[in-house]
């Protein structure tokens, strides 16, 4: 289905519930202000297949804005609102964007944003930024109904890669026509018991894929979206009796919180209306798992899948329990498990986790890491390393090149590195993941200096600060050290594994 039919089914009814404010907007809102935007995309020149970029933060507007991209049939990147200037401006030139949306609360990011020429296009929500219209006058030009030339667009999001710079992951347009159903999600209903009354709880940021989408699949199944500003755990119990939450998807950092609180606190709150909770994103610790299974019953699905949307597997609670660990099996295409040859291994042996008769994407821009991630015989590969049991059972072992995810959130090493070699005292680097008991990892500097006899607290307070300016506040490595030499082979490259093991388990150094 398509908000656009509920507007007229239910037109009252809530789409959007912010979880903080109580600010609301109803099918009905939700149809209106999607089709005033995209009237305005197209009088500014967008045709299909061309490219807006959404840089907001959690708030009530944020799915009527991805809405109009997706009923003009044009590619939606939503920007992690964290990031720097720098690497806004990165992404809205790599995607291609033509348009630009943002709100005053990013209006310190997205004011020194530099623009192609090609962004003709650039709203400000909520209040002036220099050099931006106001979204609410803007739109008010324009008819609510829909532009006539309808058709299905998608997202474009970025995925950040080990060799540097964010990748856009990119899919061919959609063929389906808005207001009839999806096939892609047509599963959604036997699987998790989407329906046009379902109440979902989206605790994480909007930018993620996973939000972004589910979000956007249970609106397309009538559902009212229940949105947090941030996550807070006592408040998310609070939001699921409150709005009588069905549905919600979480990570496992939330798990840990959740679990952290107070027996009181745990108790003070009727949970008995939620009937799926989905997870992802990172591995979930099983002791954390099984608690939560004790503490809210047989309701945990878990899933794996990525942004690429090549492949996913999916796992009950009662499955998980006779396999704890399991990430689940292969849901449509057919998971392989090869070794660094490209031979199919045995069960129980590990080696790189391909899919194949998934979805297709590619890496925008990027041949190189395209190549990487496919073979010839139409297989792909997320590059995350793990073995399938006897009963097919995916368990994963590794994260693609050392990714740190810390909450939920992907960091990338690569990207940390090249910012921290470029400061004068430094002569090599290596940034790892190292386990945090609330984050699951945390971000781990170890540094060469070129005068190793200048190391000293201060100085590594002075790179840390280095990174800052340069980089979002969850890249910037919690601790870092110095050692005297890293571990090079003779081609050149870093065995960080030498490193990395070397600090599992300690933690030290300096602390932001």
């Amino acid at each position: 289905m398509y908000p656009g039919n509920y507007a007229k089914t239910k037109p009252q009814a809530p789409a959007v519930i912010m979880g903080s404010s109580g600010e609301s907007q109803t099918f009905l809102q939700l149809d209106q202000r999607s089709n005033q935007l995209a009237h305005l995309l197209r009088a500014a020149g967008l045709r299909r297949g061309d490219h807006v970029a959404l840089f907001m933060e959690n708030q009530v507007h944020f799915l009527e804005i991805v809405w109009a991209a997706l009923r003009s049939g044009l590619y939606l990147t939503a920007i992690n609102s964290y990031l720097t200037h720098g690497e806004v401006s990165y992404i809205v030139d790599d995607c291609g964007a033509a348009a630009f949306i943002t709100s005053i609360a990013k209006s310190e990011v997205a004011s020194r944003v530099e623009f192609p020429e090609r962004v003709t296009t650039k709203l400000s929500l909520d209040g002036p930024i220099t050099g931006f219209d106001d979204y609410e006058s803007a739109i008010a030009a324009f008819p609510t109904t829909p532009i006539v030339d309808e058709s299905m667009g998608t997202l474009m999001l970025y995925s950040s890669g080990t060799t540097g710079r964010p990748k856009g992951v990119k899919r061919a347009l959609p063929t389906v026509v808005p207001g009839d159903p999806d096939p892609a999600i047509a599963g959604f209903k036997t699987l998790y018991n989407f329906r046009d009354d379902m109440v979902y709880l989206s605790p994480a940021p909007m930018y993620h894929a996973a939000p972004l989408a589910y979000s956007l699949w249970a609106q397309q199944y009538g559902g009212t979206v229940i949105i947090m500003e941030r996550f807070d755990p006592l408040q998310a119990l609070s939001l699921i009796e409150r709005h009588q939450v069905t549905h919600s998807q979480w990570v496992p950092t939330m798990f840990v919180r959740m679990l952290k609180l107070s027996e009181e606190e745990r108790n003070r709150h009727d949970l008995s209306s939620l009937e799926v909770a989905i997870h992802a994103a990172a591995p979930c610790p099983v002791p954390v798992k099984h608690q939560m299974i004790e503490w809210w019953g047989p309701k945990l699905f878990e899933y794996y899948a990525g942004t690429e949307g090549n492949g996913s597997t999916i796992i009950n609670s009662e499955e998980w329990l006779r396999k704890p660990g399991s990430v689940g099996r292969s849901t449509v295409a057919t998971l392989h498990i090869l070794d660094e040859d490209g031979n199919e291994l045995p069960r129980g042996s590990e080696g790189t986790v391909w899919f194949k008769g998934g979805g297709n994407f590619e890496y925008h821009n990027a041949p190189e890491k395209n190549a990487e991630s496919h073979r010839p015989d139409g297989m792909s590969t997320l590059g995350d390393v793990g073995y399938v049991d006897e009963d097919g059972y995916l368990f994963l072992t590794d994260r693609k090149a050392y990714m740190i995810i810390a909450g939920g959130v992907n960091i990338y090493p690569r990207e940390i590195e090249d910012v921290l070699v470029g400061h004068p005292a430094v002569a090599d680097v290596a940034v790892f993941g190292i386990p945090n008991d609330d984050l699951g990892e945390e971000v781990k500097a170890v540094v060469q200096l070129v005068d190793t006899a200048k190391a000293s607290p201060e100085l590594a307070r002075e790179l840390l600060d280095y990174c800052g300016e340069q980089l979002a506040r969850f890249k910037v490595p919690r601790s870092l050290d110095f050692e005297d030499e890293l571990p090079r082979l003779p081609t050149g490259k870093l065995y960080k594994r030498l490193l990395r093991d070397r600090y599992m388990g300690k933690l030290g150094g300096t602390i932001v």
